[in-house]
């Protein structure tokens, strides 16, 4: 096309050489295009290269040819030209460039969709996704029974009060694994008359059918890290985030799947995030935290034998070498990843910087994973009491400091122990490469420490515990005012 431009505009006087050059030169290029057409017909290319040479080049050749003579008109058409074409060839190439990426990340996407699991180290693991824990049965029973802990220690499976008068009419649960906080949530509020209609998000089906269990369900498989999520603007009362630390790195994919969350829940509607720590810190030697003055935190504490933490109070690392030693290479494995081994000090300060979120609020809870130093001086005969003479208690507020552990309490803390432990566990590989240990060290190091920590005779446990945290806040109003 360029070279036909050239003559097309070429207005000098015609010599019967000339004209026999012009012809010769115009069969010549014909051929030339011909020749491209056959040659782009027969490959399948995405990109289509257009043979474009320098604008001094073709002034050469045509100065070479007899009584031809190039005026400053005919140098403008060939450089003009040839920057079309350089235009169009980058375009082309941009297009088709973009087009295949785009093509390449569907494909990957719906792939994984199609078939998200892979085996790893004996265990099921999620393929093509930086999740470090296996979802496997194990793993998923012991995230249940995460969240029965946080039930018990929180007093309900939610902890925004304004939940308690008006309801929500439709909740999702984003990263909602195997949908066991759903299903307790829905029993939560059909016991109190209110029919709830539960949504869950993952990009596994690991949920079972939960329409069978009499709840009002509906489960979309959906990559959380592809934005923007499948709802509508406004959609949800609730969204519950429970269990992502893991799951989003820190930074900007963070951020961008809380402004997502923000985007589908109704003006007025609640965020609801649950999570708890993955390094166990603990207690200092003297007595634990004053009782809170607040009674939705205190009454359940008191039930439970766990403490309300506030902000500022001061913890003491980990006293037994294991759980050090389990401390260390947990931070240094999950910072590789760009993910927070302590979630529990950064979700307040994400949901207070939103100007979107108003009526920020949050519950701390400590739950020993054994019996504390002045839990044991008391007398041996009523450590396994009614829990009636805790310093928690009403009629006891005042009293010298001893503390009675129920049977319910004290299997509490075992729980929690042993969720702490089969985290562990499923840390296992990542573990592994952190400490440079083999496969023969490792299950010396994890037989030795189950020897000890689940040894109550040999109180290994001084302190220690697991610490969880539930934040909440309320979509504005004024949302996009």
């Amino acid at each position: 096309m360029s070279e036909g431009l050239i003559y097309a505009f070429y207005a000098a006087p015609k010599s019967t050489g000339q004209q026999a050059y012009t012809e010769n030169r115009l069969a010549h290029i014909a051929a030339q295009r011909r020749g491209r057409k056959h040659l782009l017909s027969d490959t399948d290319c995405i990109e289509r290269k257009t043979s474009v040479e320098p604008a001094d080049k073709y002034r050469d050749r045509l100065l070479r040819h007899g009584p031809l003579e190039l005026g400053d008109n005919m140098e403008i058409v060939i450089a003009r030209t040839q920057a079309s074409a350089i235009s169009a060839t980058s375009s082309i190439k941009s297009m088709s460039s973009d087009k295949l990426q785009r093509t390449i990340s569907e494909q990957h996407e719906h792939s994984l969709l199609r078939d998200p699991f892979e085996l790893r180290h004996g265990r099921r693991y999620l393929r093509d996704v930086p999740y470090p824990l296996p979802v496997d049965l194990a793993e998923l029973q012991r995230q249940s029974l995460r969240t029965v802990l946080g039930v018990q220690v929180f007093g309900s499976v939610l902890c925004n009060p304004k939940l308690d008068v008006d309801p929500p009419k439709k909740v999702l649960e984003i990263g909602c694994g195997s949908g066991y906080w759903s299903a307790i949530a829905h029993d939560h509020f059909a016991s109190r008359g209110h029919a709830v209609e539960f949504v869950g998000l993952d990009i596994a089906p690991l949920a079972t059918n939960l329409k069978r269990q009499g709840v009002k369900w509906r489960f979309v498989r959906h990559d959380l890290r592809k934005i923007p999520l499948p709802f509508d603007d406004g959609e949800f009362d609730l969204i519950m985030l429970k269990d992502l630390s893991l799951l989003l790195p820190v930074g900007q994919q963070h951020d961008r799947t809380l402004t997502e969350c923000i985007r589908i829940c109704k003006p007025g509607g609640t965020l609801e995030c649950w999570d708890s720590d993955h390094v166990i810190r603990s207690f200092l030697p003297n007595p634990p935290p004053p009782p809170s003055r607040n009674a939705r935190e205190q009454e359940p504490a008191e039930k439970t034998a766990t403490f309300a933490v506030q902000p500022g109070h001061p913890f003491a690392p980990a006293q037994n070498k294991y759980l050090q030693n389990a401390n260390k290479w947990i931070a240094e494995a999950l910072d590789r990843r760009k993910l927070h081994p302590t979630p529990c000090v950064r979700v307040a300060e994400m949901f207070t910087m939103e100007p979107d979120l108003e009526d920020v609020g949050f519950r701390r809870v400590a739950i020993p994973l054994g019996e504390l130093r002045w839990e044991k001086d008391a007398p041996k005969a009523k450590r396994i009491g009614n829990g009636h003479d805790s310093r928690m208690s009403v009629g006891s507020r005042g009293k010298p400091f001893t503390r009675i552990l129920t049977r319910e309490q004290a299997a509490l803390r075992q729980t929690a122990l042993m969720t702490v432990l089969q985290m562990i566990e499923s840390f296992e590989p990542m573990l592994k490469e952190a400490s440079g240990k083999n496969s023969e060290e490792w299950s010396l190091w994890w037989s030795a420490m189950m020897a000890e920590l689940m040894d109550p005779t040999k109180a290994a446990l001084t302190g220690e515990c697991l610490e969880m945290g539930a934040w909440w806040a309320t979509k504005s109003l004024k949302f996009g005012e």
